[in-house]
């Protein structure tokens, strides 16, 4: 009898035994599931939050910023004034000077387009020589604007008219 009660109590301290590793497994295994939040898998894919974010270093590309024609011009007046740079560039006109007007604000100028339109970068482009005339200032000024499918021109360059 002395050895099945031996048997009994080794096998209730066996279940014990048993009972605490699968509590430590139980543990072990919640902390690396709760813990694979904290970290990355190398070649994983990136959190859904930073797919689409670019790898640039922020500030390492510096801001292009828009030419303006004249610092001197109003809003109303800038848009006289690129209603008529798109009559003067456009490849299908005359290629003559176009003039526009504010009578209101008394700012004046024109557009004279310069030589033929040429593709650029899917784009079709056209030199200009401007004059921009306002109470403050009159400038002469000579640039590029160009258009892709829309029918609004953009400046990409524009500077003081220089005679060669």
């Amino acid at each position: 009898m002395h050895d099945l009660r031996d048997t009994h109590n080794a096998a209730v301290a066996a279940s014990q035994i048993g009972l605490a590793a699968a509590r430590l497994l139980t543990a072990v295994l919640a902390a690396a599931a709760l813990g694979g939040c904290s970290f990355a898998i190398p070649g994983g894919e990136p959190a859904p939050a930073w797919k689409n974010v670019s790898d640039d270093v922020t500030g390492s590309i510096p801001h292009k910023t828009t030419p303006t024609l004249s610092h001197s011009l109003d809003q109303e007046d800038w848009r006289r004034a690129n209603a008529a740079l798109g009559v003067a560039l456009d490849p299908q006109g005359a290629g003559a000077t176009v003039n526009w007007d504010n009578p209101e604000s008394h700012a004046r100028g024109s557009f004279t387009p310069v030589g033929q339109p040429y593709p650029s970068d899917g784009k079709v482009c056209r030199a200009f020589l401007a004059e921009v005339g306002t109470k403050e200032s009159h400038e002469q000024l000579q640039g590029t604007a160009c258009r892709d499918k829309s029918v609004d021109w953009a400046l990409i360059d524009v500077r003081p008219w220089r005679k060669a």
